[in-house]
């Protein structure tokens, strides 16, 4: 008897790959199978005895069971991988087929990879994926970008295989040709800002109060039964709850502090100068990541260069406690503020028209960085379609009157402690510059003119335009 064709592909079968297929599987699809090694194929078809999978050995081999028009999601490292996997599959396609990028790629590699399959009448989409192993296993945060066709013909095994809320699966069309990879990147560079908040808020109590790991979980956790509750702030309290067998101590206090990183946040700094928005507490995360792994020189720095004697915060725990948790909720705000600006300004100059409102509602189950207060982030942009800033929604205006005064009070004592906090800072620095009628940059202005020529315009004289004068006659 012939074999059923499959109705769905996955070509990768690393752990991403492995458990999304797993997840397809579980949905009542059958799930055609291939890895560059047959030993990985057969190792995995093996360790998942009865299900709906079937294993092929070659690109021709997979487009001969699957039922058309072919639905086929790639799992490949991002760059040339990519590139060679799909000139590799495409002469084994057909007119209308469908191959989806569900790795981190960089969403220019995107918009090209599209347009060159466009021309060639096959159907390419770049699908951001958030939610790690366990994510893509029981239901992940989907972010597909590309022909709004293609997505609809992928849109019943991309909504079975997504995260659920109470507002729908985690999934939605994000826009065309790249789309969907820009969100990805944006919210894996709102990811960075968060961790590196919550490492700066763990560094202020456990420095500045002299909180053990056992009561900074205690703290976490009661965190996130309030407007913290998180997926980042969940696993940073069950963090410092977990203990090392070996030495009975608490294991984050055996991490070395050197932290890794890959290119998405790289690639969202880059961007945001390109399209000129600025992301100083997802910036201010990168180079935080960079300087982490200076190790040595650190070391070597503490024993020679000077500063604040070690010292306490002054104060009972309970207001300094309260006053870190308001600032770690203010910065939150800003990081995610500045994140949702840059989608929009990049959505306007490439044409994408990504609904905000949407991705806040993607990301509230799923991803990695989901958190409650995304919920408030929907309802402010589904409100007002034209929303420039979070901040100028009165739903946030008063969550930052309440716990703006935090960040600040954290901010002015760790300078005085000699406590590094340069996303909590230029959280702070990026809200008071927005906030501010009157910047310095006049005299920016005038230095440039005075040295380039580069013109300036007259605060008296709008109609005036751009004018030069003769500074240093």
């Amino acid at each position: 008897m012939a074999q059923a064709p499959a109705s769905f592909g996955v070509v990768g079968l690393g752990v991403m790959g492995a458990n999304l297929a797993l997840n397809v599987e579980s949905r009542g699809f059958t799930v055609a199978v291939y890895n560059r090694t047959w030993e990985r194929t057969a190792e995995f078809l093996a360790a998942n005895p009865g299900k709906k999978l079937v294993g092929v050995k070659s690109y021709a081999d997979l487009a001969g069971v699957l039922e058309a028009p072919r639905r086929i999601l790639l799992m490949v490292k991002a760059g040339d991988p990519v590139d060679q996997a799909l000139a590799e599959l495409a002469p084994h396609l057909a007119p209308a087929d469908i191959v989806v990028d569900g790795g981190n790629s960089l969403f220019h590699d995107t918009r090209r990879r599209e347009a060159a399959w466009r021309q060639q009448g096959l159907c390419f989409v770049g699908c951001g994926i958030s939610g790690g192993e366990e994510g893509a296993r029981h239901g992940p945060s989907l972010m597909p970008g590309g022909d709004r066709g293609a997505y609809e013909r992928l849109k019943p095994v991309f909504e079975a295989i997504a995260a659920k809320t109470a507002s729908g699966p985690c999934v939605t069309w994000c826009g065309p040709d790249g789309a969907g990879h820009f969100v990805k990147m944006v919210h894996n560079g709102i990811e960075y800002g968060d961790m590196q908040l919550i490492a700066e808020a763990y560094d202020v109590l456990r420095k500045g109060l002299g909180l053990a790991a056992d009561e900074l979980g205690e703290v976490f956790g009661q965190w996130n039964q309030g407007p913290l509750d998180s997926f980042l702030i969940e696993i940073t309290a069950r963090i410092f709850k977990k203990g090392d067998a070996e030495t009975g101590k608490a294991l984050v206090d055996l991490v070395l502090d050197k932290a890794g990183q890959k290119g998405t946040g790289k690639w969202t700094a880059q961007t945001a100068l390109d399209v000129g928005v600025a992301i100083p507490t997802i910036a201010a995360a990168i180079d935080a990541r960079a300087l982490s792994s200076l190790k040595e020189e650190r070391v070597a720095a503490a024993k020679v260069l000077p500063g604040p004697a070690p010292q306490m915060l002054k104060g009972d725990n309970a207001g300094w406690i309260a006053a870190v948790h308001d600032a770690l909720h203010a910065a939150k705000v800003f990081s995610y503020a500045q994140g949702m600006r840059l989608i929009q300004t990049a959505s306007e100059q490439y044409g994408w028209g990504i609904d905000l409102a949407e991705l806040a509602r993607i990301w509230t189950g799923g991803c990695i960085i989901r958190a409650r207060f995304l919920d408030s982030i929907r309802r402010a942009f589904a409100a007002n379609r034209g929303l420039k800033s979070l901040l100028l929604d009165g739903e946030f205006r008063k969550v930052i009157e309440a716990t703006a005064p935090g960040l600040r009070r954290v901010v002015a004592a760790a300078a005085e402690l000699g406590l590094p906090v340069p996303a909590f800072a230029a959280s702070l620095a990026w809200y008071d510059s927005y906030r501010c009628a009157s910047l310095p940059q006049n005299l920016t202005q005038a230095q440039r003119d005075a040295f380039g020529a580069h013109t300036f315009e007259r605060v008296d004289q709008p109609a005036a335009g751009f004018v030069h004068a003769e500074w240093l006659k």
